[in-house]
């Protein structure tokens, strides 16, 4: 690779440029007889643009890579993937999958499957999470790119008065008892969204549990583990802070960027959040529309766990690239995606718009470290991140969640039982969502 695209915008991974429908970036011209090849991104801060731009000049007028910006919304970006390519769109070169909807673009034929000494190099050094998020019935499917996990962030002043020894594991129990101590609260996202699927699964899989035992199985055939031990130690989490007044204003309607600014402007002191959010107080900071001294109390750590004696399980986010199956040229988008998953790329891409890095060697490089200085929390957090539930039913069962353990203050020892039979209804075709 060439010199290293630079920039900084600072917004870090959530932060949008586009959204709703399809947009074509690029100067819309190609060199005569250079193959275009078409990638379908999710919004970002233009990184992958960059990146893009960077191996279309790399590989010496062997491709062009053009970008098609997807909407915001994970479940829009899913929709309008699939209704393309269940057309078999040959428009489609490479695209830029939630891991969580990996298992059904590949169940569905719609992913060309990875040479095998090429799935060996795409997975060489990459956080075992990251990976098996990319793989499908013990095939790496998709190449992972970045791989997003979330910390516990804190004040620092606040921790300390609570008497919070945040060099240890800390959990949600003594989570919730430091908030109280300081009359403040904890920033969790509890709206009827991926966001609420995505703390429930933690907690189950902090418990040592799984939402899906059996992921290859078909709908009907499949086994939940929502109804169980780590379940109800879930929803005990839930009610625990519901009872102790601690989950601050408006916890229902609450996502991750909500809960960034809810922390950012005091209103919690403690939240569990992905990455961006340093850099989004980092850019407040600077611009002037929060005081430094606030941004300087920012403290993080690891997920929080269940209980002492247990490791965290964290979320696990990011982004891999998929070739699409109708891609007309096939072998040149394999090549275009070593590119793009490159270490030089990934570390740039982390600098440049917040996504941590798939490849652990990334988190050596002096320029993520200066710009995360968190850089050895989300490494050992992405170390230990377990995959939401990998299924190609994995629609059902979010929804089914979301609409299942929300509203917060709902939720009691009933909730993983009927959670369970809810969705075990909508995949015997019983129920709709």
């Amino acid at each position: 690779m060439s010199t290293r695209w630079r920039g900084r915008l600072g917004a870090g991974g959530a932060a949008l440029v586009l959204a709703g429908s399809l947009l074509s970036c690029g100067d819309g011209s190609a060199a005569a007889g250079t193959p275009t090849l078409n990638w379908y991104v999710n919004p970002d801060n233009g990184g992958q643009q960059r990146i893009a731009e960077q191996c279309s000049a790399d590989s010496g007028g062997a491709y062009r890579i053009e970008v098609s910006i997807l909407p915001s919304d994970a479940a829009q970006q899913r929709e309008q993937l699939m209704r393309r390519l269940a057309g078999n769109d040959t428009s489609i070169d490479m695209m830029s999958l939630d891991p969580v909807f990996v298992p059904e673009t590949s169940e569905a034929g719609f992913l060309e499957p990875i040479p095998e000494d090429l799935q060996q190099e795409l997975s060489a050094g990459v956080v075992q999470g990251a990976v098996q998020g990319a793989s499908w019935k013990g095939e790496l499917v998709a190449a992972p790119f970045w791989a997003n996990t979330q910390l516990l962030w804190y004040r620092r002043s606040v921790a300390e008065a609570a008497g919070l020894d945040t060099t240890r594991p800390v959990t949600w129990e003594q989570l919730i008892e430091a908030a109280q101590s300081q009359d403040t609260a904890i920033g969790v996202q509890g709206q009827r969204a991926e966001s609420m699927t995505v703390w429930v699964n933690a907690m189950i899989a902090s418990a040592g549990g799984e939402v899906i035992e059996n992921p290859d199985a078909k709908g009907p055939d499949i086994r939940l583990g929502i109804d169980s031990d780590a379940g109800r130690a879930a929803a005990d989490v839930m009610r625990a802070l519901a009872e102790a007044g601690v989950t601050g204003p408006g916890v229902d309607n609450r996502d991750e960027a909500a809960t960034a600014n809810l922390f950012q402007q005091g209103g919690a002191a403690f939240m569990v959040n992905w990455p961006f959010v340093y850099a989004q107080g980092k850019s407040a900071a600077e611009g002037g529309t929060m005081d430094r001294a606030v941004f300087d109390d920012y403290g993080w750590t690891t997920y929080p766990a269940m209980d002492a004696g247990t490791p965290a399980a964290p979320p696990l986010g990011g982004i891999d690239i998929g070739v699409s199956a109708f891609s007309e040229n096939p072998d040149l988008a394999f090549d275009a995606v070593r590119c793009i998953v490159s270490q030089e790329n990934q570390a740039a891409y982390m600098v440049s718009d917040g996504n941590p890095a798939a490849l652990e060697s990334v988190y050596d490089d002096p320029e993520v470290q200066e710009a995360y200085p968190m850089y050895d929390a989300i490494r050992t957090s992405l170390q230990a991140a377990a995959p939401r539930p990998q299924t190609a039913y994995y629609n059902e069962v979010s929804q089914g969640i979301a609409d299942q353990w929300q509203p917060v203050t709902s939720v009691g020892e009933q909730t993983p039982q009927e959670s369970q039979e809810y969705i075990e209804q909508v995949l015997r075709g019983e129920k709709l969502l």
